[in-house]
């Protein structure tokens, strides 16, 4: 757990961190709760490198030659 937290860190999951500490202070600005649900979602895909990027999100298509 500590080796995924400290380590990967590249531009994407800098602005998600980022992205994620404003919408904290953004919610508690203009008291609408609803950006810290948002602030979460952010801040959960920073820490655990979690997320679509470089095929992580492809369906993974059949080889016809192994059918």
């Amino acid at each position: 757990m500590k080796q995924l937290l400290f380590t990967n860190w590249h531009l994407m999951r800098f602005i998600r961190l980022i992205f994620g500490i404003f919408l904290i202070f953004q919610a508690f600005e203009t008291r609408q709760w609803i950006f810290l649900g948002f602030a979460g979602f952010f801040l959960f895909q920073a820490l655990l490198n979690q997320g679509c990027g470089l095929n992580g999100c492809e369906i993974p298509q059949k080889d016809k030659n192994n059918e």
